[in-house]
């Protein structure tokens, strides 16, 4: 008999920002939570490892030329997650030994781009421990473009967990209809948001892309206070100092495919939250409305992605 539903598990936690394997001790010690209640997905927040970069709104990140945040972006890069030196080994082999797939946000070192600038990039690893897909950011966010890269279509790709198929996206590239559409039309009926933190960017773009694409929705994001800044190696006072309570309260959430909340946007709290997904809702949903299927249009309007990966240099060696 054919898998039927889905456990999924948010995990909300705060980096240990600016360090990357700390950070990474504490994604495999979530992941080893949720595997042991049963998931089998967990999902992390936007930029989690070595963590969000905060500092840009808070120490004037624009100033041209400033050796200040010069030097910030040099420790942030030695800190960034460099895959093809086999920096998320670790995560692999605990998503094999927990047989449970992850969605992980981090700040990708990319060899295949010189490896001197970063991407936010999201990171899907099989229940097998295999990386299946890196997906770049397609266009940071305002400020965030001071520090990452613009990505490419490469990872607009959709993935088989029985009995879902799943897609994700970073941030506010889930505001994107072509974006959100590239993922509809190759099946996805699991969609995956993930945020650096705070309920006001979850709360009502959730329930909107249920409905939309008749999936569930699960929006999962950091936390961040003033004092998890102490772990940096580099000393921005702006944040320490911060009076700000929460610079991400969380915020993560899930929403059925027609819109209602499964688990409503959770604040303040550093945890683990799990559900169970029944696949029926999706199909119950999809009579009605079906955004790449009986409702769409090919004929009138079509999509067009390209799933490049995109590089400076191509070399043809004999």
């Amino acid at each position: 008999m054919s898998q039927t539903s889905l456990t999924v598990a948010l995990a909300q936690i705060a980096p240990v920002w600016f360090k990357r394997a700390e950070t990474l001790v504490k994604v495999c010690q979530s992941i080893e939570k949720a595997s042991n209640q049963g998931a089998g997905l967990v999902v992390f927040g936007e930029a989690l490892v070595p963590g969000y970069p905060f500092w840009l709104e808070l120490t004037g990140g624009a100033a041209f030329n400033d050796a200040r945040q010069k030097a910030i972006q040099a420790e942030y890069i030695k800190q960034a997650v460099n895959i093809e030196r086999g920096d998320l080994q670790c995560v692999c082999d605990c998503a094999k030994a927990g047989n449970i797939a992850v969605y992980l946000g981090v700040i990708e070192r990319a060899s295949d781009r010189g490896g001197h600038s970063l991407y936010c990039s999201l990171i899907y690893i099989d229940q097998s421990g295999e990386i299946q897909s890196v997906h770049r950011k397609l266009m940071p966010t305002y400020e965030e473009r001071l520090s990452w890269s613009i990505g490419d279509g490469h990872g607009l790709v959709t993935h088989s967990l029985e009995p879902f198929t799943l897609g994700g996206l970073n941030c506010w590239e889930n505001w994107m209809p072509l974006a959100r559409a590239s993922l509809y039309g190759q099946g996805e009926n699991l969609h995956v948001a993930v945020w650096p933190g705070s309920e006001r960017n979850t709360a009502d773009i959730t329930p909107v892309i249920a409905k939309e694409g008749r999936s569930f929705v699960l929006s999962v994001s950091a936390i961040m206070r003033p004092q998890d800044a102490k772990h940096a190696d580099i000393d921005i006072p702006e944040i320490l100092q911060s009076d700000k309570g929460w610079l991400a309260n969380g915020g993560s959430c899930i929403a059925a495919p027609d819109g209602s909340w499964v688990l409503p946007p959770q604040t303040e709290s550093e945890d683990i939250f799990i559900a169970e997904l029944s696949f029926d809702k999706v199909l119950q949903e999809r009579q009605n409305f079906d955004p790449a299927g009986h409702y769409s249009r090919p004929d009138v309007t079509q999509l067009i992605v390209n799933r490049s990966r995109q590089s400076t240099v191509k070399l043809v060696d004999k």
